[in-house]
């Protein structure tokens, strides 16, 4: 397909602009997606909002964007799985497969991995982007692009609960409803959790947590978030706590509020890097600590729970922008947190 596309750039800390580009020819193994919708993710906000994360530095003029759901509209010799007119969530990190983590599965350690928005890598807030075909996956009939590009975050989600070992019987609690908390909340539900309690202190995230199926919430500015999960656990406290809140105060709580054997799955990234926690504490109660780094293996298994109605990932999105506003999007994700739980970029505006 010949022809320009509309892209928005980050021109600069907290300055969105506009740039016409080719639109990409697709390889052999790709298939070529025109874009519907592509999430805002945190990364996304802090990439726009500070110019770093760690290492890795913004140059402008960047692209935002990983989170990205479309329709194949072109496909390249070698593709056969795939054909245009399909419905398409992408995954975002192309790993080179040779590593001793690819070959033993863990391919999201992979240490030479190229993913969307990732300096120097640019993202997909962008009208069109070609992609290899095996990280497309296609979407069941009832399952919309919209949804997909929300299987990004819900991988994360679900890789959060296997990590630790979610299943039926336990009591987990989850620290954080922004969106990751609200997906690890329902992943840990749709694998059989029994029990799934969301700490968070804006009121109106903790509404869409009930929302979307938390058997509770607490409000940890109103109550003591320690003592309310032991009383709603009968003094024993919590089998699992996923943590995604990455503060001092919600990590240090997560170790007072399991009880022992439990486990904590830290998924938040702390502002400074740095955590000060009660290890006497952990060793006492012979905590297992598990971290997240993005996910592996998990598509299809995020796409099927969407399809089953195990998981609803439209009630996440609270605020949907086009891709002309995306100036506003990424100022408003900023300066209206306590109001925009998912924010996404419709790049379509034709898409349902």
């Amino acid at each position: 397909m010949e022809g320009k596309m509309k892209v928005a750039v980050m021109e600069g800390i907290g300055k969105m602009g506009f740039t016409e580009r080719e639109i990409p020819t697709p390889k052999d193994n790709e298939v070529l997606v025109k874009l519907d919708y592509v999430g805002i993710c945190g990364s996304d906000i802090h990439y726009y909002e500070t110019g770093r994360i760690g290492d890795y530095i913004v140059e402008p003029p960047f692209v935002l964007g990983h989170e990205p759901g479309g329709v194949v509209v072109e496909v390249g010799k070698d593709v056969t799985h795939l054909k245009v007119g399909d419905k398409v969530a992408l995954e975002p990190g192309k790993t080179c497969g040779h590593c001793e983590f690819c070959r033993e599965g863990k391919y999201n350690l992979c240490p030479d991995v190229v993913f969307f928005a990732t300096p120097p890598v640019d993202g997909v807030f962008q009208e069109y982007v070609a992609h290899e075909a095996d990280l497309c996956f296609k979407l069941p009939e009832n399952v919309s692009t919209l949804e997909g590009a929300l299987i990004e975050p819900l991988a994360v989600g679900f890789h959060a609960a296997r990590q630790g070992g979610a299943q039926a019987g336990m009591t987990a609690v989850v620290t954080g409803s922004g969106c990751i908390g609200l997906v690890s909340m329902m992943a840990c539900k749709a694998m059989g959790v029994s029990k799934v309690y969301v700490v968070d202190i804006m009121e109106k995230r903790l509404e869409k947590a009930m929302e979307l199926g938390a058997t509770g919430v607490i409000n940890s500015k109103e109550v003591n978030m320690v003592d309310e999960v032991m009383r709603l656990t009968g003094g024993k406290g919590a089998d699992l706590v996923i943590e995604t809140a990455g503060t001092e105060i919600t990590t240090r709580q997560a170790i007072q509020c399991t009880k022992k054997g439990a486990t904590i799955v830290l998924v938040g990234y702390s502002k400074s890097g740095e955590l000060t926690l009660p290890i006497s504490l952990a060793l006492d109660k012979e905590l297992t600590f598990k971290t997240v780094f993005r996910y592996r293996h998990i598509y299809p298994l995020a796409i099927e729970a969407v399809a089953a109605g195990k998981v609803n990932l439209k009630g996440i999105v609270t605020d949907i922008f086009d891709l002309d506003d995306a100036q506003r999007a990424m100022d408003d994700s900023i300066n209206k947190k306590a109001e925009i739980v998912k924010g996404v970029i419709r790049i379509n505006k034709d898409a349902e």
